[in-house]
């Protein structure tokens, strides 16, 4: 039976790892929370930005993921770039340990967002890209749209 569709609510995006990086794949995790940060979360203002992720006594973890003080909070307010656990199955952990253990392959976060009531990551296995690539996409990308320009021209 298929599980209904859920309801995304998209926090933070890494949209520079989308030019900085080729993604090899991509995961969907669970993130380990306290309560403020989930509250902070709802009022909409995270940044994953200077974030990645690292395997560390068989856990995954977010580093450096900015998540700011809840503004109602008491003196237990959490720090906003502490280290968070990500929660994904041992199996695929194995995995993409062994692959992280390649020269050149990081783990990098992509989105953070509520899937239905909960939090969730999407990370990514990604691999370097070199300046000329980057400048060869770009490149493809502005041919792309001067033809599409010119095909509407035409119509």
């Amino acid at each position: 039976m298929a599980e209904p569709e859920l309801r995304r609510k998209l926090l933070a995006e890494n949209r520079r790892a989308r030019h900085e990086y080729e993604f090899l794949e991509t995961i969907e995790c669970g993130i380990a929370l306290v309560g403020t940060e989930v509250k902070s979360l709802r009022q909409g203002k995270a940044s994953i930005a200077e974030a990645f992720a690292m395997i560390r006594a068989g856990e995954l973890w977010l580093i450096n993921a900015h998540i700011p003080e809840y503004s109602h909070g008491n003196l237990h307010n959490h720090l906003p770039t502490r280290d968070r656990r990500l929660l994904v199955h041992k199996r695929e952990l194995a995995g993409w340990d062994r692959k992280v253990r390649e020269k050149g392959v990081t783990i990098v976060p992509l989105e953070l967002y509520f899937k239905g009531s909960l939090v969730k990551v999407s990370l990514a296995l990604a691999r370097g890209r070199k300046l000329y690539d980057k400048r060869e996409r770009e490149r493809e990308r502005d041919d792309r749209r001067a033809i599409e320009r010119a095909m509407s021209r035409r119509r």
